[in-house]
């Protein structure tokens, strides 16, 4: 008997916009997509309305933005697609983390409400948010002294992007927030939340972000130490009872099943990691293979058959990327960013006439003109930490530099420079890893990157020495997503029994890698042992001159706003 056709529908909330696809069950194929740019984008200047400058740092969201990717995303992939809506068996959501929000109980965020709009803590913090690094370290300082064991679940550091940093600069710099706010919450959650009109949060999520252990739960007498108003937070202000992957939050209530073209009841999946997603979608269901999810950053997911503790990790939990697993995660904080920042602010006049002339984007000529330039020409190295090091140095107060530029030195040499060093960081997280016996076997790439830059990924395979598979869908978080909906609904209604089976059927590789250059990779093998000494010197306390440049800059800049003022 031949199966009905079933579709599954997955939201994929990046850093700039957010997406909606529709895949048919039987094999992931893509039905249709669209996309919604936030209006209000990355808040990083100043609030929208007030205008109330931000300073340094500082990277904040509308959760209204995510509302209106639902609506109009999300509504108009289901009709273009023309399925009847019965069909559509589920819906997932991933979400880029950690970006957390305080709520009223009812879910109503903070910064929607007049009194909270000019208050910077009442909005969604990104997970780029690096402003609450001081409060970082005063984490790593407390486990440090008493819960080491809490620092080595994530690689020796908790970082100024997760959870509770976040929280902490609320409670110390807006408590009037922090008495208002009723709930703190993943985004992803929040939007399940807004879908099913219940309140449930992934276990996943927590793990990574929020010191959640599947044994210990959260470590309540640590965040009591930390600062008297988080004693008794979970049970005041967030939940205990936290889902696994794969497991239905609930389904759509009438409001937004009507929004969204669907019907009632339609389940809805526990929420999922945007970069944890992505592995299942590429058929990666088993360890030794490392997932890299490459966009504006670049997610690294490993799947180990043990615990073990790696320097610089985010993390590791049992279950996070696929049950009975250990799931480690890395990554790099600036990646695409790097490419994005370089045409916005160095690109010159000339690259942006061709571009228009070709109607091409800048990035296409600068790629172009990079493809070239054989490895070692430029003479120019760079340490890829323009927005701080995520991994292996967790560090948010790190900062950018590029060495051996000259008179001669062209836009394209340091735009390939910039793309060299975003390899480098990759590799030494590889290394971290085999040093502490996490095996990495296989390479295998996803996101917007690997369709827009071949020459990224070529000097990514000559880098790190090893051939580099590619998904076959260019929207894997979506399909990731869409794929534990499918789950989340069960055999029952046409889904799939386990994340696994999910995958056999709708994750996919692309038929030929990226594979080494031999002559290119002795060459970047020269290169990488000076980008690891300027790596360790810069960054291990060799000199702390970025530190002491960038503490600088926010006391003039913080002196020039209150001589403003």
């Amino acid at each position: 008997m031949s199966r009905q056709t079933r579709y599954v529908l997955g939201f994929d909330f990046g850093t700039e916009s957010g997406r909606a696809a529709l895949f048919d069950v039987a094999d992931g194929r893509l039905v249709s997509s669209a996309i919604h740019a936030y209006s209000n984008g990355v808040i990083d200047e100043r609030l929208p309305g007030s205008g109330r400058l931000l300073e340094p740092d500082w990277a904040l969201q509308d959760p209204a933005d995510y509302l209106q990717v639902l609506r109009s995303a999300g509504r108009g992939t289901v009709e273009t697609s023309g399925i009847d809506p019965a069909e559509v068996i589920g819906v997932g959501i991933d979400f880029t983390a950690c970006t957390m929000l305080p709520t009223l109980a009812d879910g109503t965020p903070l910064c929607t409400l007049p009194q909270w709009r000019d208050e910077p803590n009442a909005w969604v913090k990104l997970w780029k948010h690096h402003a609450a690094q001081p409060f970082a370290d005063q984490i790593n300082a407390a486990a440090e002294r008493s819960r080491p064991d809490l620092l080595a679940r994530h690689g020796g550091r908790y970082s100024s992007e997760w959870f509770w940093s976040k929280v902490l600069q609320t409670v110390h710099e807006a408590p009037g927030v922090h008495a208002a706010a009723e709930r703190y919450i993943e985004a992803c959650d929040w939007i399940v939340w807004q879908l099913t009109g219940v309140e449930r949060r992934a276990a996943c999520v927590a793990g990574y972000k929020a010191l959640w252990d599947p044994q210990e739960g959260f470590p309540d007498a640590f965040l009591a130490g930390l600062h008297p108003d988080l004693a008794g937070i979970i049970d005041s202000r967030m939940q205990r009872d936290l889902r696994p992957l794969g497991e239905r939050a609930g389904g759509l209530t009438k409001a937004w099943a009507a929004e969204l073209g669907l019907l009632p009841g339609t389940s809805v999946a526990i929420a999922t990691l945007d970069a944890h997603t992505s592995v299942p979608a590429t058929g990666v269901t088993e360890a030794g293979r490392m997932v890299m999810i490459m966009g504006t950053s670049i997610c690294h997911l490993l799947i180990g058959e043990e615990r073990r503790e790696v320097e610089g990790m985010c993390g590791v939990i049992q279950g996070g990327i696929t049950p009975g697993t250990w799931g480690f995660e890395a990554g790099q904080s600036c990646v695409g960013d790097h490419f994005a920042w370089f045409v916005e602010a160095a690109a010159p006049a000339d690259c942006a006439a061709e571009a228009a002339d070709r109607g091409v984007s800048i990035h296409r000529v600068l790629e172009e003109r990079a493809a070239t330039i054989r490895p070692g020409e430029s003479g120019l190295i760079a340490l890829d930490w323009w927005n701080g090091n995520r991994s292996v140095l967790v560090d948010a107060d790190l900062t950018g530099l590029m060495l051996g530029m000259t008179l001669r030195t062209r836009p394209e040499e340091m735009y390939r420079a910039l793309m060299e060093a975003t390899a480098y960081g990759t590799r030494t997280i590889i290394e971290a890893f085999e040093r502490q016996g996490v095996p990495v076997r296989q390479v295998v790439a996803c996101g917007g990157l690997p369709d827009e830059s071949p020459l990224l990924m070529q000097i990514f395979a000559d880098v790190i020495d090893r051939e580099i598979w590619v998904a076959k869908s260019p929207q894997t978080p979506a399909l990731g997503a869409a794929m534990h909906a499918a789950v989340a609904a069960g055999p029952e209604r046409d889904g799939y029994p386990t994340i696994e089976v999910a995958a056999a059927h709708m994750g996919h590789l692309r038929d030929v890698p990226y594979r080494p250059d031999p002559a290119d990779a002795a060459v970047y093998e020269q290169l990488f042992a000076e980008y690891s000494r300027l790596h360790d010197h810069f960054g291990r306390g060799g000199d702390d001159v970025m530190k002491r440049l960038k503490a600088l800059r926010s006391e003039r800049l913080a002196h020039r706003t209150d001589g403003a003022a």
